[in-house]
């Protein structure tokens, strides 16, 4: 484990001297985690719902550790290291190491997502370490909205019910290979599948089932706060696609989500300007810039 081993020490400026230690946070580091991730609660989402759901800074069972970049004793950025890489507060020029950190697990890792500036660093890092990408999404507004969207909510769309189970993940799964290229059951079914039925069963699956039982259109929120959710996984059917219905449904979302938390926010590839335009039409305003980078 990480923090069994001896931390990465770096000078401020290059990667010679002792100023700063990257090391596996634990549970006497959750404070400060907390503390550094609320200083941007919309771009940190993820990290402040893993801390509300598990409590602790902590390794995972599952294997995952955060990585915290530490000036001193002082915490001054970190990146959570499980299946993807996920940046917080973390200053691109402390990219490096971090890098060199999550190399060292050994671990392979799906995807880096994030603020652009310090993700692309960190992708930086780990190409030199012999980690290429499959695909560099570098422009990736963040838009948020707060209070009521702009136009009328769609009332088809609701909290997704178990019993829906086996309609919902196809169409999960649908939008997961048209959004990355491949099936999310490349390595087997079980993982996603018991995402989807997680996401159900914590109430952050929203969808509308028309009569025959078809999914017409489906979102979730893949991180929630008290204070924000995050909205991921848009998806409308094609065969209803072309009809005018996005933003009535997207509005639907942020009535359904602003019942767990007041902001709510996404990010979306630069280049889909049509969902872009969507969003802005409900209400949605850039407040930042993520990137991905899938491998």
């Amino acid at each position: 484990m990480l923090s069994r081993v001896a931390p990465w020490l770096a000078s401020r400026r290059d990667g010679a001297g002792s100023g700063v230690a990257v090391r596996a946070l634990n549970g006497p580091d959750t404070s400060q985690l907390r503390d550094l991730a609320g200083q941007d609660a919309v771009a940190n989402v993820f990290m402040l719902s893993h801390l509300e759901t598990a409590g602790t800074a902590a390794p995972t069972a599952g294997g995952a550790s955060i990585l915290g970049v530490f000036d001193g004793a002082t915490l001054v950025g970190a990146c959570w290291a499980g299946a993807n890489l996920v940046p917080v507060q973390l200053d691109p020029e402390f990219a490096g190491l971090v890098a060199m950190a999550a190399h060292s697990t050994g671990r392979r890792y799906a995807s880096i997502f994030g603020p652009a500036e310090t993700v692309m660093a960190l992708y930086s890092g780990l190409e030199r370490l012999g980690q290429p990408a499959h695909e560099v999404r570098d422009d990736q507004p963040l838009m948020t909205i707060s209070g009521p969207p702009a136009v009328p909510p769609n009332p088809a769309l609701s909290f997704g019910q178990l019993a829906d189970f086996d309609r919902i993940l196809p169409a999960c799964a649908a939008m997961f290979e048209e959004e990355v290229g491949y099936s999310p059951y490349l390595g087997g079914r079980e993982y996603y599948s018991r995402r989807v039925r997680g996401l159900i069963r914590q109430g952050h699956s929203l969808v509308h089932l028309d009569p025959d039982g078809e999914v017409v259109f489906k979102a979730e929120l893949g991180a929630v706060t008290p204070g924000v959710s995050q909205v991921q996984g848009v998806w409308m059917n094609p065969a209803f696609r072309g009809l005018g219905q996005s933003a009535g449904y997207m509005a639907a979302v942020v009535v359904l989500a602003q019942t767990l938390a007041p902001v709510t926010s996404l990010y979306v590839n630069g280049f889909n300007t049509r969902a872009r335009a969507t969003y802005e039409r409900v209400g949605f305003r850039q407040v930042g810039t993520f990137a991905t980078v899938l491998f």
